[in-house]
């Protein structure tokens, strides 16, 4: 078995295999890996099979990906306004979930939160319209210019208020992150649709806003890709200015807009994910997160190919 080092790995890839939290993570330590992301659908229960393993040394834990433990209300789901919600009720219940997300994390020697912002709400699912019409039309297409004007005039209209309210959120949980003595960081992703926050462009408002606090990007790879293709942004030439902010990184390929597969491996294209290392190389923690499909042997030799592109770039300890 190959030790993966400092790589972590996401439960998400076997939660659904799982009711004990020990098996899911003996079976992510078969792969090699001693160090997990905790995701966002590790419940209470399965927690009670995984402290131990922690306590006794068995396995690490880089990370836990808000809101943990797993909270069955969709308002604080993984696609939800969040922490930009208007009604102050709804705002503060989301602060208190992502405070405890860090509490855990600290908790369990993590070193960070994965934290989805939040998003511009759309009265239709705008994302999966966009997404059937790229798959069926193509970008270029007049219908598919015609949605996207339709997702960027209301993103231009709403996206500055939602991005001060989650400036301000993050302000409030750092500061009572701070009272309760936790040294975690709080990065906010690069999300899968077009509506979420942030784009590269907000992520860097946001934490310049926020200067100073344990507040920087989480570079999820597969995610941005899809954000280029898109049209959102470029993924690589917008970094420029938020490399000395990442905090982690989700490694993943996108194979068209079907993301959380293995680098190298399923695209078959032993260069276009070339353009994603320095972002990798960057982050204090590494973290692949893959679906399900992704069997063993893809996971490894996708981790041997990356390792040997990293150690090219002079990466020490890969």
């Amino acid at each position: 078995m190959e030790d993966k080092g400092a790589f972590s790995f996401s439960t998400c890839w076997n939660i659904k295999r799982h009711t004990s939290g020990s098996g899911m993570l003996q079976e992510i330590r078969d792969l090699g890996f001693r160090r997990v992301e905790l995701n966002y659908n590790v419940t209470e229960e399965m927690l009670a099979t995984i402290e131990p393993m922690i306590e006794r040394g068995e396995i690490g834990i880089s990370s836990v990906h808000n809101t943990f433990p797993h909270v069955r209300d969709p308002d604080y789901g993984t696609d939800s306004v969040l922490l930009g919600f208007e009604e102050e009720e709804k705002r503060q219940r989301a602060l208190e979930l992502l405070v405890r997300s860090a509490e855990y994390a600290q908790r369990y020697g993590g070193e960070a939160v994965v934290v989805h912002p939040g998003e511009v709400p759309f009265p239709n699912d705008i994302s999966r319209e966009l997404g059937q019409i790229y798959n069926g039309e193509g970008r270029d297409s007049e219908v598919y210019r015609s949605k996207w004007a339709e997702l960027m005039e209301r993103r231009a209209a709403y996206s500055a208020g939602y991005v001060q309210t989650i400036t301000e959120s993050l302000y409030e949980v750092c500061n009572r992150a701070a009272s309760k003595g936790l040294n975690v960081s709080f990065g906010i992703e690069t999300r899968s649709r077009p509506q979420q926050i942030p784009t590269l462009a907000e992520a860097g408002t946001i934490i310049r806003a926020l200067k100073g606090a344990p507040v920087g990007i989480w570079y999820d790879t597969g995610h941005a890709i899809m954000m280029d293709r898109l049209g959102l942004y470029d993924s690589v030439g917008e970094m420029e200015g938020l490399m000395d902010d990442i905090v982690g990184v989700h490694i993943h390929e996108t194979i068209g807009l079907s993301d959380h597969w293995c680098p190298y491996v399923h695209s078959k294209d032993m260069d276009f994910y070339d353009a994603y290392l320095p972002m990798i190389e960057r982050a204090q923690v590494k973290v692949y997160e893959l679906k399900a499909a992704c069997r063993p042997e893809d996971i490894k030799a996708s981790h041997q190919l990356l390792a040997a592109k990293l150690a090219g770039r002079g990466q020490a300890g890969c």
